[in-house]
């Protein structure tokens, strides 16, 4: 049955939903995730693999030893999963603010870490748009601090300002990549650019974000928006698909790309379709630009590209970059799609200029080889092949 709700009414939606699908499992909440590698559900309880609820599996793109935070962990199988594929060098760490969510989660967790052989994995409890508020610490200081008022109230912020500062639940460059699956569309409008804003802090320079979501072709109506129902079912606050890209974009990531898009919408509500997409985006393409007389020839096959920071990258020319952008080429997601050149004799960075990013400039080969270059050199001993030369 349809369900009217202001904005202020959408996490209460959300989360009593999602604690009653703790308890029950839910057919029709969000998609039914497959493809999962069975090598690492053996470990799993069935109470946790039946009371997943998700549209994809972002765990596909996490590696041994990385630290891993999984936003919106539920019921802890993308955690579990992750666990077994960051290993023992790794961590993982899940937030959810709903409890009984995160007691079905926490209910395994020594039994699973005792069937991998180590313990990894810790789960949270907070909002995903509000990575600094540890909502464990400040239930602990509420029982012993209850807020029976106003005034008491008013302590309770003070408080909660004071852990966010003093104890963040999640540290700034703390964690090589974030995994999702399904939850982000769940937050409200109005929160949503701090929930990319606090991704971007709490990640490594050079870490990334690996997102599976429901996204729609078109613009949500206000009057499904205002639809509860809707919304805790991961429809009404679905991003816009083109948007979505560009929410990472404005927070400041680069790299963006879809690596999973479901072919056919999962679902279809009033001509709007609404499919399940997995995103990969990547933070460290901040910093000065300097020039070391560096140049990447970009391969093919597009004639002409342009990057996130709006350098234009023409087939088979010697873009000139700066020192930054350089080396942010030579990772992923981009080091496939280059050659790179390096000046003969190194600039050192003493020596280093500025360098104008907007210029979209052709490195000329003297830059790079030197002005007074005047080398000769015989052909290799192999251009005639194994008998020699007639």
């Amino acid at each position: 049955m349809k369900q009217d709700v202001g904005l202020s009414g959408i996490e209460t939606a959300v989360r009593e939903r999602y604690a009653h699908a703790s308890q029950e499992q839910e057919a029709c909440l969000c998609v039914p995730s497959q493809g999962y590698d069975p090598r690492y559900l053996k470990v799993l309880p069935d109470e946790i693999i039946q009371r997943d609820y998700g549209c994809g599996d972002p765990s596909k793109w996490v590696r041994e030893g990385e630290t891993v935070l999984d936003l919106g962990s539920g019921g802890g199988k993308i955690c579990y999963i992750c666990a077994q594929k960051v290993g023992p060098n790794g961590k993982v760490i899940g937030v959810d603010f709903n409890q009984p969510m995160l007691d079905l989660a926490r209910k395994y967790q020594k039994s699973v870490g005792d069937q991998l052989g180590y313990h990894n994995v810790e789960f949270r409890k907070g909002k995903i748009q509000d990575l600094k508020l540890d909502l464990d610490l400040l239930e602990a200081w509420l029982t012993e601090n209850p807020a029976r008022d106003a005034d008491g109230y008013l302590r309770a912020q003070d408080r909660a300002d004071v852990l966010s500062r003093e104890r963040p639940m999640i540290g700034d460059r703390s964690v090589d990549v974030i995994v999702s699956n399904c939850v982000l569309n769940l937050v409200t409008p109005r929160e949503k650019t701090q929930l990319f804003d606090e991704m971007f802090r709490v990640l490594k320079v050079g870490g990334r974000c690996v997102i599976s979501d429901i996204v729609c072709d078109e613009d949500v109506p206000q009057e499904l928006q205002d639809d509860a129902t809707l919304w805790s079912g991961c429809i009404s606050g679905a991003f816009r698909e083109d948007l979505f890209l560009r929410a990472f974009e404005d927070a400041g990531f680069h790299g963006i790309r879809i690596v999973e898009r479901s072919e056919q919408p999962w679902q279809t509500v009033r001509g709007i379709e609404f499919r399940s997409v997995t995103v990969e985006a990547f933070k460290g393409k901040q910093g000065p630009c300097v020039d070391h007389n560096q140049a990447v020839i970009y391969k093919g096959p597009w004639k002409r590209v342009v990057d996130d920071d709006g350098h234009t990258l023409t087939r088979g020319q010697r873009m000139a970059v700066c020192a930054k952008t350089f080396d942010l080429y030579r990772r992923e997601p981009y080091r496939d799609e280059f050659y790179f050149i390096e000046p003969r004799v190194p600039v050192s960075a003493e020596d280093a200029k500025p360098f104008d990013c907007r210029a979209n400039a052709v490195r000329d080969v003297r830059q790079t080889k030197g002005l007074d270059y005047d080398a000769t050199t015989e052909a290799g001993p192999s251009c005639c092949g194994p008998e020699g030369c007639p």
